[in-house]
Parts: C-alpha cells; structure tokens; sequence
C-alpha cells in the first residue's frame, strides 16, 4: 500500500513503512546465543520504537553495540493501559513512509505482551506486519517439557488470592487430563516460590508438573516430574523468571 501525497502541485507516491516485531533477550548477555543477525541489522536502520518499558528498550539496544546514538532514538511507551489513541501517532509515522519497531520487554512481542495493540492497528491501516525471530520463554518452556506441543493453552498469570488460585489450579489439572492439554501459566517472579508449594500440596500426586526456570541462561533449568516427586526436589526459583506446566 502506498500513500499518494500532492506536493508542489506534483503527486507524489509514498510507500508506506512496515512494523517490525523485535524480540529482545529473555537473559542477559545471550545476545550472540539467542537473537539472529536480522535484529540488529533492523535495529540499525529504526528509528521509532513502542517498548513496554523505555528505560529497558534503551538499555538493551545499547548493548548490542550498534554505535547507534541511543538519544537519537524515539522510544514511546505501550503497555498493558495503552488505547488506541496513544498508538494513532505512530501508525502517521508509518504511512509517511518510516519504520516502527515494537520491542518487548522480555522475549517476542505480542506473546503474554501489549504488543498485540500495534499489531492490530497496523492490519487495519493495511501495514505490513514483519515479526522477527527470537526467543519465547512460552514455547522454549514447552518444548523442554515433554509434554504435548500438539495442544496447549497459555493462561498468563493464575489468580493471586490463594483460595481462587487453588481453585484455578485444579481446573487446569481437570483440563490437562480431560483433553490431554498442556496448561501454561506464569506468577510474579517473587510468588514463584509459593506458586510451586501450592501445585505441589494440591495437584494430584500423579500429574505431570514442568518448573522451567532462567530460560536461555548459563543458570537454565527446566525439570518435568509428577507432583509427588517434586516433594523431594529442592529449587530456589524466587524473583527468578519461570514457566509452569502442567500435563
């Protein structure tokens, strides 16, 4: 799609910019390990950004060590409060002709990541949508865990209060079961560690639990038990970024 433009009497034909999903690293200092050379090629060339968080989207452009002047770079905020409107702008930045780049704060834009906002809008403004390769934590966990990759279901974040998030616990157990499902969940990093005490006290003794722990990392870890082995497994996963599934 291009924009036709009137200038000096003269029309002008302007080919719109694209939107380019960037993945950033899930730990750090993997860049070499994780991300392939496109990303950075791309990141050379953008100037316009929607990041989760401002501060990170910089800190993780500057060490890849692009020489790219960091200040020069306009990096707007989209998060899980953004609207339409605070989109609209860079959507008019796109039609006249420019790149946008929506990076994420962890892993691939648009995965359990506000970034589906953009994504949409370019779609409806007939934009081309271009998602680069990179590492998902969802999909690496799963992978590592044994369990189906056939059928899954990301549920995001379990409920914090601990009568419903047992009460959600076993729903997904009864799923998992029911219709061999692979269920996915995360928790704040500083609830991991109770997170997993609950699964282990309520979920039934046989039922497959994968903890994947530091995806990506030298510290990886990833481990798939039935609950009741757990019991005899000691494994510090507080304020540490992991994924739980259960089979």
């Amino acid at each position: 799609m291009s924009v036709r433009i009137k200038k000096h009497n003269i029309l002008v034909y302007m080919k719109n910019g694209k939107l380019y999903l960037i993945p950033s690293l899930l730990a750090p200092d993997t860049f070499t390990d994780v991300l392939p050379a496109i990303i950075p090629e791309k990141i050379k060339e953008i100037k316009h950004y929607l990041a989760e968080n401002e501060r990170t989207a910089r800190r993780f452009i500057s060490s890849l060590k692009l020489g790219i002047v960091i200040e020069e770079l306009a990096i707007f905020l989209l998060d899980k409060d953004s609207q339409k409107s605070d989109i609209e702008p860079f959507i008019k930045i796109i039609l006249q002709g420019n790149d946008v780049g929506v990076i994420s704060e962890a892993g691939c834009p648009g995965i359990a990541d506000p970034g589906a906002l953009a994504v949409a809008m370019a779609h409806a403004n007939g934009i081309e949508v271009i998602p680069l390769v990179g590492p998902s934590s969802i999909l690496l966990a799963l992978m590592g865990s044994g369990m189906s990759g056939q059928s899954f279901v990301f549920h995001g974040y379990l409920p914090i209060e601990k009568t419903e998030r047992i009460k959600s616990m076993k729903l997904l157990e009864r799923d998992a079961q029911a219709k061999k499902q692979t269920q996915i969940f995360i928790a704040t990093p500083y609830r991991n560690q109770s997170l997993l005490a609950d699964l282990i006290s309520n979920c039934n003794a046989n039922t497959l639990l994968c903890v994947a722990v530091d995806l990506t990392a030298p510290s990886q870890f990833i481990k798939t038990l039935k609950v009741h082995d757990w019991k005899n497994i000691t494994v510090d996963i507080n304020k540490k970024p992991t994924v739980f599934l259960i089979g």
